[in-house]
């Protein structure tokens, strides 16, 4: 027994061997020590972990709230900017409808019907009336030769269509067709004297002779063709070339024609015996300037398809806008009743 305890009294105090029991209870000690320590230090309130929770989500709510009003103010911007892409296509296809583009091309034929050319002679005579080819006009008629007529042509007497009062007599001749031999009809009048200011006799083309042959009321024919075609003169001592040209113009649903001519006018030399020369002298041509019809029609550029569809995409846009615009202003006011429950809770907890 004795030697047990030496033994053990030897170990306790025996410096050298400090890894025994001893040190080990030592330093259970310390650790036992610390962790009174730490239990002992003060614990992060409740309040304040709370408080950053909802600063942090209050934060977020924030961030989402602002990107949300930016994307509104697009999306409000682009539905502007739509709106008024439809207005202008809207406009663009109500101008191209109301004003349509006039388009021009050009028909070439062997042979033109025959127009009607009506002459005003007033008190002249007419000397001579002759289909000739080619260019080539025989010599002046002499007065005493006034039978040499190869020409079809009709008289017609009517009141003017502006003024009852004015009774007109109308030469109707038939004009030239065959445009590739290059047929003419000349004319030749002649007039001793005049009460007139001016020395000139007038005339007027319309399109078709024969129309004016198978009209039973000739004088409302040449009344009606007064009111839609221009009148032209020619002037006494003087030999004028017409050159006709056709041009038909079809618009919304009516077709007209109109006859387009160059003149040339050349002096006639008066070489008869001076007795002679008052009867004043009156020469006219009428020939086709070309084979070709100008054509002229009223094209409308306006697309319906096209701004069918832009609309189209407009509308989508516009209801897609109005969507976006309606689920952000529920999610804006759910956020804002959340951040108020927030507050309220975290007002009782103060409180």
């Amino acid at each position: 027994m004795l030697r047990r305890d030496t033994s053990r009294s030897y170990q306790e105090f025996n410096g050298e061997d400090s890894a025994g029991p001893l040190g080990s209870y030592q330093t259970n000690d310390v650790s036992e020590v610390e962790q009174d320590q730490a239990s002992c230090d003060p614990l992060p309130d409740e309040d304040t972990v709370d408080n950053n929770l909802m600063s942090i989500g209050f934060n977020k709510a924030c961030v989402k709230n602002v990107f949300t009003v930016i994307l509104f103010l697009i999306y409000l911007l682009l539905t502007t900017v739509a709106v008024f892409l439809a207005y202008q296509t809207i406009s663009d296809f109500m101008e191209k409808l109301n004003h349509p583009v006039m388009s021009v091309s050009y028909k070439e034929v062997e042979e033109f019907t025959a127009p009607g050319i009506a002459l005003y002679p007033g008190k002249a005579q007419l000397l001579s009336c002759m289909h000739h080819y080619h260019d080539n006009i025989p010599p002046l008629v002499a007065l005493d030769r006034l039978k040499e007529r190869n020409c079809i042509k009709e008289e017609v007497i009517y009141h003017g269509p502006y003024s009852n009062q004015t009774q007109k007599r109308a030469i109707v001749v038939r004009g030239p067709t065959d445009v590739r031999n290059r047929e003419l009809v000349f004319l030749q009048f002649s007039r001793n004297e005049t009460e007139e200011d001016f020395s000139a006799i007038s005339y007027m083309i319309f399109a078709k002779f024969s129309d004016m042959v198978k009209s039973l009321d000739k004088a409302t024919f040449m009344m009606d063709c007064e009111r839609n075609y221009s009148m032209w003169t020619f002037s006494g001592g003087f030999r004028t070339w017409v050159k006709m040209s056709l041009v038909k113009t079809t618009g919304r649903g009516n077709e007209s024609v109109e006859f387009r001519q160059e003149s040339s006018v050349v002096k006639y030399i008066d070489k008869r015996p001076p007795q002679e020369q008052a009867n004043e002298l009156f020469f006219v041509v009428f020939q086709w300037r070309d084979p070709f019809i100008q054509q002229v029609k009223d094209i409308v550029t306006a697309n319906p398809w096209n701004t069918i569809a832009i609309l189209c995409g407009v509308f989508m846009a516009l209801f897609k806008a109005a969507d976006f615009t309606k689920l952000s202003i529920k999610w804006m006011i759910k956020i804002r009743k959340r951040h108020l429950r927030a507050k309220v809770r975290e007002l009782n907890q103060i409180s």
